[in-house]
């Protein structure tokens, strides 16, 4: 794939990651909404919100793209599983924004884990590419 359009994803990633931190970090009445319904509510919004801003970084350098896609890919696979099980699509009103844009997230980090596959060290011995 375009190392152009990769580094696209890979900033777009990063952007909405660190967008929804200020809502976690802050306790905007959504966020704490969402983590009091799921019981994570103080500690596990601050502990979200801690990895994803680690997330958003590594996926940013060079050396550790691989290990930001990994770690997003985990987090947003938890988030879409809590809408599509606990919250639902729609969380306040939101239309589903929440929803979709870590769908989004979801699909594009899964994009530059399989194209970054061959710098994961665990691939690279399970595979021996």
């Amino acid at each position: 794939m375009n190392k152009y359009v990769l580094r696209f994803f890979r900033i777009l990633i990063s952007v909405i990651l660190l967008q929804t931190l200020r809502f976690k970090f802050t306790a905007h009445p959504d966020s704490v909404y969402i983590f009091s319904k799921v019981g994570l509510e103080p500690f596990g919004r601050i502990f979200i919100g801690i990895l994803e801003l680690v997330a958003a970084i590594l996926i940013l350098i060079p050396k550790t793209i691989w290990l930001g896609a990994l770690l997003t890919f985990g987090i947003i696979s938890g988030a879409v599983l809590i809408h599509l099980t606990i919250l639902g699509i729609q969380i306040n009103n939101d239309g589903g924004l929440l929803f979709f844009m870590a769908l989004i997230v979801l699909i594009l980090s899964g994009i530059i884990i399989w194209n970054e596959r061959r710098n994961i060290p665990f691939f690279k011995k399970l595979f021996l590419y």
